[in-house]
């Protein structure tokens, strides 16, 4: 059974690990019927482990299912209670393991990224590519601390802006408008540039 999408504008959310906000911000996503992908900008994949100074860290490819095991198999009870099992477990029903934003060949019309360093560094990534289209792609940066509750209440914030973003009739002439009324709206600053694919 094919979804019905809700606008053509092809998506992708970008956080550090491709874990938390940007997944759950593609399920949101998704779920409404948008066309989204999720990504990450970091070298490896860190989730936090035992101690602040002791992450997990693993490569990008590693499926969910394999971290999943891992931790299962380091402190059930620890991975439990902190939330990540149930983290692994909603990411691997969406797919099967984190993506580096820097490694993929889609073309997005919006990359959403989810802190100020990870926007440098999707813009700057951006930037030294030689565009093949030469389209028009927006970079939009929305602050999420990395924890659950927030990842929750980002990922309603990342769906109302893409649904206002579809809602336009012309994306490039209207979304600075759509994104200053949605900044004051929420009371969070958003960055925003333009690079080219």
């Amino acid at each position: 059974m094919k979804m019905t999408t809700v606008s053509d504008l092809r998506i992708a959310v970008i956080c550090s690990s491709n874990m938390n906000r940007s997944m759950e911000a593609h399920a949101f996503l998704a779920k409404k019927g948008f066309l989204v992908q999720s990504y990450g900008t970091g070298d490896k994949v860190k989730i936090p482990g035992s101690a602040a100074d002791k992450p997990n860290i693993y490569d990008f490819g590693v499926s969910y299912d394999e971290i999943y095991h891992d931790l299962l198999n380091k402190d059930k009870s620890l991975y439990t209670q902190n939330g990540l099992l149930h983290t692994l477990d909603r990411n691997r029903r969406i797919k099967s393991h984190p993506e580096r934003f820097q490694e993929t060949d889609e073309k997005f019309d919006i990359l959403i990224t989810c802190e100020e360093r990870v926007y440098d560094q999707v813009v700057e990534f951006m930037e030294t590519k030689t565009p093949i289209e030469n389209s028009i792609v927006h970079v939009i940066n929305l602050d999420i601390q990395d924890n659950l509750e927030e990842a929750t209440i980002g990922a309603f914030l990342i769906s109302d802006m893409c649904t206002k973003l579809a809602q336009t009739e012309d994306l490039d002439n209207d979304i600075e408008e759509v994104l200053h009324n949605f900044e004051e709206k929420c009371q969070r600053p958003i960055l925003h540039s333009i690079v080219f694919n």
